[in-house]
């Protein structure tokens, strides 16, 4: 007979597998009565897990997210993929810090059967993770903060410093956070300025609710507004080039976080890319080493037939003097 601990752990993975099961489905699936399937249920809300119930013949069980954390049931494989994405999470900083992953990781390895922390093993020494030492963290509490004002639907009064370390003060509507794989960026309205607006999380010091109800009318793409923002926000110079590739081929020669794309029929893509000057943009289209055209402005055009010219006549053939002026200077 099944021991009344593993019955537990077998009734909880069950009810997470599926949103509903009747009681004689499980008491069916577990080989016990009725009875036993009720009494089990009562358990497990004991433990800490939201097991709701409908009433009738025909009525059914399911779990749904409890107001405090109950043990979890992990397959082998489950608890590897959580052992792995904390970790990456820990080295990567994609929590905002590495602290509550890392310990985490240190809470779930010390109960993995040997099999599952073997394997863990292997893949700690086969992966290499090149550090960012000059990527700011963000406390996890300040991205849950965040996370929650998103999801609240209400005015915020947002204190935050700017890249040359001004704080600031305003009222935001906030709307989503979007991670780059660098950074975490909060995006949110400007109330005075009426405008759509991305802050870096990093600089984010306080974010205090107001109570104000508030409903966003025609937001943006936040993944769009991060990429514009993140490739042509921070510079004094924007090119608008062309590029003769389809869109995929295009975010493959520039990443989302250089340049801001968009299709321009199906083997062509328009991207917007910020700089701090004419040569320096210039500079950077050359080392692509790919056919483009530069739409605007005039300045980065020049800088880059000047740079063309300058590299072809660095590597043009050397002229051979005739061999009748040669005999004659012999």
């Amino acid at each position: 007979m099944i021991s009344a601990s593993a019955r537990l752990l077998r009734l909880a993975a069950l009810l997470a597998a599926r949103p509903s099961w009747t009681c004689g489905e499980l008491a069916e699936r577990m080989a016990v009565t009725d009875r036993t399937v009720r009494r089990d249920v009562a358990k497990l809300r004991e433990l800490g897990y939201a097991v709701e119930s409908d009433p009738g013949p025909w009525g059914g069980y399911r779990l749904r997210a409890g107001s405090r954390v109950p043990p979890l049931i992990l397959d082998d494989e489950e608890a590897l993929a959580v052992a792995v994405g904390l970790r990456e999470a820990a080295s990567s900083g994609a929590l905002g810090g590495d602290q509550a992953a890392l310990s985490a990781l240190l809470k779930l390895r010390q109960v993995l059967p040997q099999r599952i922390a073997d394997r863990l093993g292997e893949m700690d020494a086969a992966f290499v993770h090149t550090p960012r030492y000059d990527e700011p963290q963000i406390p996890p509490g300040m991205l849950l903060e965040l996370a929650a004002a998103c999801r609240r639907g209400e005015r915020a009064r947002l204190s935050y410093r700017d890249r040359e370390g001004k704080a600031t003060v305003r009222d935001v509507d906030p709307y989503r956070l979007v991670h780059t794989g660098r950074r975490w960026y909060f995006v949110a309205r400007d109330v005075a300025q009426g405008q759509w607006r991305t802050f870096r999380a990093d600089r984010v010091d306080r974010l205090q609710p107001t109570g104000h109800p508030v409903e966003l009318v025609d937001p943006p793409d936040p993944a769009l507004l991060v990429s514009r923002s993140v490739a042509t926000g921070p510079y004094p110079l924007c090119a608008t080039i062309r590029l003769p590739v389809s869109m995929d081929r295009a975010l493959r020669l520039i990443p989302s976080t250089v340049g801001h794309h968009r299709p321009e029929g199906p083997d062509a893509t328009v991207i917007d890319i910020g700089g701090p000057d004419a040569d320096c943009l210039a500079r950077y289209l050359l080392g692509l080493g790919t056919p483009l055209r530069v739409l605007s402005p005039d300045a980065v055009r020049q800088a880059l037939l000047r740079r063309a010219r300058e590299l072809l006549e660095s590597n043009a053939p050397p002229v051979e003097e005739p061999a009748d002026h040669a005999r004659a200077n012999s």
